[in-house]
């Protein structure tokens, strides 16, 4: 389960920004999650409070927003959301796709007190 590592990484990199803002409570960190960067939502929910617990962010709530494909076509120009793993465009039917979103796993924003 690499959702683990990956809410450890988030732990500290969050730490880290915190100490350097010289904040002392971490209330919220929200991240997104591309339906094609392999991270199970549940999974890193479950993670997240495990790996924050004897830290900073012990008691942090964890906001995830899940960022749906979103595709232009290199022929038509027509941006269109497939489906993962769909490999045509839904208005020209070519497989000329350039993904713009929904690949990325991202810190969004940080609340602190």
């Amino acid at each position: 389960m690499h959702e683990m590592s990956l809410a450890q990484a988030l732990v500290d990199q969050v730490s880290e920004l915190a100490e350097k803002d010289g904040s002392q409570k971490i209330l919220s960190v929200d991240v997104s999650i591309g339906a094609l960067c392999g991270v199970m939502r549940e999974s890193l929910e479950f993670c997240f409070p495990v790996v924050a617990r004897g830290t900073a962010l012990e008691g942090t709530l964890l906001h995830v927003t899940e960022v749906p494909l979103k595709a232009e076509c290199g022929d038509c120009r027509r941006i269109s959301y497939p489906e993962p793993f769909e490999v045509s465009c839904s208005h020209c039917g070519s497989m000329n796709l350039m993904l713009l979103e929904g690949k990325d796993f991202k810190l969004i924003s940080l609340e602190v007190e």
